[in-house]
């Protein structure tokens, strides 16, 4: 662990547990909940002025509900006890939403969010609000209200976006599990920066998140972001408790790797000749041959969409935008004050203004783009490209607000030209950390493959993320101390 490495795992009551085991040991009564909580809040103490991941905490008010599940039942759900955060544009009751954004009023939410009640529901504490840049435009986290969140493996390195609080929290070890939403790549791009498990599932597998019902495309997915598959998967399960969408095949709980050998074919390329850093281009080949080892059929692809899909993506993603700068006292509530948004929303505004007459044949051509990977999916049954194009980039390397917007679009796309594919299409992606840089300023950072499948097909995905987390040792940050009494054999090394 370098001098610019932050890490909390330590010889305390969490000590290096995913959020399965932590859970299991709670129902055990090898620790309390209270000595869980307190570990946390410890841990949280230490690494984030570092790390700059927590918006607004609420330690007290999870020790008064602590207390409280205390005297009720304290084994309701499968991660009762276990910590966690909330991503900042999701309500937890009397706190503030603040979106990243110096344009929104410091004001408690009256009620929980939808999503906020469904994560409750598998048991989890939460401990207060994790960082995301403006409105989640970004993919790093990074905002004139609150600053840059580092990256745990390299404080001088972004933990990603936008939900990059989540996963600088996870992957320092503050908590094993944290929320996340994705409407543009948002679980995926920060879990492939720090080294985590990022699903996004299926479109309205999860209840979504608020006001997306009524969109033409409903681009934004709820989720969490882990340190292992299990913890994934268990959360889906229990989640599907709280919300079951009767269109979609039930998930369960899956446990394990899947029996069936998958056709799989690997991208390559990207869109607008947009080039992929070495170290990814070698982690993609790497991850090809372990799949076609592990007696998958693998077979090479071309990039299906033409160029001008992520103009299409940015135009469509401009309208959200706009409606968020010009109509924000109505969508998210008095004394939201439009001329303190920062400039990349002001352009993204303006230049939905000057699209609008596009805007119907940009929703047709983005519908069509589902049809393109339904058909890809008759013949494979995953498709894996690289989350992103390179190792997470260094703080304000493209948040920069001496840049012009358009510099800070461009960059965008550069980084993250894949992960918005599935939001337009509603299917299922999952990054997993499948190897790491070893190129001079990027040295030992995380990077994320993305394994795709068809629309419900989010089982697929768990259990061949399964099998592939069993066959690679995923490198995590290492903790402070070593626990033999805290360690459990069954999760994968956090060495």
């Amino acid at each position: 662990m370098n001098e610019f490495t932050v890490s909390s795992i330590t010889d305390d009551a969490m000590g290096d547990c995913d959020a399965t085991a932590l859970a299991k040991r709670i129902s055990d009564k090898d620790v309390s909940t209270t000595e869980v909580l307190e570990a946390a809040i410890a841990r949280a103490e230490l690494v984030n002025p570092k790390l700059n991941a927590i918006v607004t905490e609420s330690f007290d008010l999870a020790r008064l509900q602590t207390k409280n599940n205390l005297s009720k039942d304290p084994h309701q759900g499968a991660f009762a006890g276990v910590p966690t955060f909330v991503k900042d544009n999701t309500d937890v009751k009397g706190l503030p939403t603040l979106f990243g954004s110096r344009a929104v009023a410091n004001r408690p939410a009256k009620r929980n969010g939808e999503f906020a009640d469904q994560m409750l529901s598998t048991g989890l504490t939460i401990l207060g609000k994790s960082t995301m840049p403006e409105f989640g435009i970004m993919p790093t986290t990074e905002s004139l209200a609150q600053g840059a969140t580092c990256n745990p493996w390299n404080i001088n390195h972004s933990s990603g976006g936008s939900s990059g609080g989540a996963a600088a929290l996870v992957a320092a070890g503050v908590v094993p599990i944290a929320h996340g939403n994705d409407g543009g790549g948002s679980i995926r791009i920060p879990a492939a920066c720090c080294g985590l498990v990022g699903l996004k599932p299926t479109r309205n597998r999860l209840v979504n998140m608020h006001g997306t019902d009524s969109l033409p495309i409903n681009v934004g997915h709820e989720g969490v972001i882990t340190r292992s598959v299990r913890d994934t998967a268990l959360f889906m399960a229990e989640a599907e408790k709280h919300f079951k969408n009767q269109k979609l095949v039930s998930l369960g709980h899956i446990q394990n790797p899947g029996k069936k050998r998958l056709r799989i074919g690997f991208i390559t390329g990207a869109i607008k000749g947009i080039s992929i850093h070495p170290d990814v281009q070698r982690t993609l080949t790497e991850t090809s041959l372990l799949c076609e080892s592990l007696g998958h059929n693998v077979e090479e692809v071309a990039f299906p969409f033409e160029d001008r899909i992520a103009d299409d993506f940015l135009t469509y993603y401009s309208l959200l935008f706009f409606s968020l700068h010009r109509f924000g006292k109505s969508l998210i509530g008095p004394g939201f004050d439009s001329s303190k948004v920062e400039k990349l929303c002001a352009h993204l505004s303006n230049n939905s203004i000057r699209s609008i007459g596009r805007l119907p044949f940009v929703i047709r051509r983005l519908k069509k783009a589902a049809q393109i990977t339904r058909q890809m999916h008759k013949h494979y049954d995953v498709l894996l490209c690289p989350t992103l194009t390179t190792p997470a980039p260094t703080n304000n390397f493209i948040c920069n607000q001496a840049l012009p917007p358009s510099t800070m679009v461009k960059k965008m796309t550069e980084f993250a030209p894949f992960a918005a594919l599935q939001n337009i299409t509603g299917e299922p992606a999952i990054s997993l950390p499948m190897g790491t840089s070893g190129d001079g300023s990027t040295q030992g950072l995380p990077i994320g493959m993305q394994f795709s499948a068809g629309y419900g097909e989010d089982q697929t995905l768990l259990e061949l993320a399964y099998e592939l987390e069993e066959a690679k040792a995923w490198q995590h940050i290492h903790p402070l101390a070593a626990s033999k009494k805290n360690s459990d054999s069954t999760i994968p090394s956090f060495a």
